[in-house]
């Protein structure tokens, strides 16, 4: 039975390569993205670039009526839309702070709200909520999109006890620092941080250039649509799983030690005072 897939954020990095993996494997794949006319399918004819702007719930409701008025159906959600601001708390703006809660957090809240409805009176679905390893540890620069991804596996983690009566089942994956466009497109930088006369300069020169050369020299996306295969085929999948460098190495140790120790073991291997 061919399964009809929705893959938001699909302009590049994992979303990018989960779409052409899937749709190489037989999968009907919708691939949401802000520029449809930036979207090369590559020639692989299962994958459906499809204008969806998660901030915007009219926008996710005419996709996914668009889907199901052609399939009858969403078999898996694959929520992968995201960025990052690089700011300190005293520097970001209102706006900036919105913004992120935006994509990250409401962005995924409405893609659910608008998918559970036929996947309930299917009885059958699966939400893949693409989230982070820094949705179980903090970083400095990062506490907006830190949280926004705690939100996330908030979201998960109450989404499977409220949708387990009507057999579908909700996940998580959290991916350490993975060689994607992120660092280039979907990390924002806020101007006063990176201000030569900010008072965190010395965290910004010391902690920033760590952090993208561990994106750029990540590991490779395919990881994580391998993954999402095996989520889609096993049913009895682990509520959320880790992968990619980073998230192995520290979401057990973060398991294992006091929080106190953690973040001593967090400061020395990021050398942050």
């Amino acid at each position: 039975m061919n399964k009809i897939v929705l893959i938001t954020g699909s302009g590049s990095g994992m979303g990018r390569v989960s779409c052409e993996f899937l749709a190489e494997l037989g999968y009907t794949v919708f691939a949401g993205t802000r520029d449809v006319s930036k979207f090369d399918n590559n020639n692989i004819k299962n994958i459906f670039p499809i204008d969806l702007d998660i901030t915007s719930q009219e926008s996710i409701n005419r996709v996914i009526a668009d889907i199901l008025q052609r399939y009858g159906k969403i078999d898996i959600l694959v929520n992968n839309a995201g960025y990052g601001l690089v700011a300190t708390v005293e520097d970001f703006s209102e706006a900036e702070m919105l913004s992120e809660y935006n994509v990250n957090v409401f962005g995924t809240l409405r893609t659910c709200k608008a998918v559970i409805p036929s996947m309930r009176k299917n009885r059958s679905g699966i939400i893949i909520n693409i989230s982070s390893f820094l949705g179980r540890i903090g970083l400095p620069l990062l506490t907006l999109y830190n949280s926004s991804k705690y939100a996330v596996e908030g979201i998960t983690d109450s989404l499977r006890y409220e949708l387990r009566e009507f057999d579908i089942r909700v996940h998580s994956i959290m991916p350490g620092f993975f060689s994607t466009e992120f660092a280039k497109s979907n990390l924002v930088t806020n101007l006063h941080t990176f201000d030569e006369n900010s008072p965190y300069r010395h965290l910004v020169t010391s902690l920033a250039p760590v952090i993208l050369d561990q994106i750029n020299n990540g590991n490779n996306p395919l990881e994580v649509a391998h993954l999402i295969k095996e989520i889609i085929d096993d049913d009895n999948f682990v509520a959320r799983v880790t992968v990619g460098d980073k998230a192995r190495k520290f979401i057990p140790m973060r398991k294992e030690l006091s929080d106190e120790d953690f973040e001593r073991r967090v400061r020395n291997y990021y050398n942050i005072k």
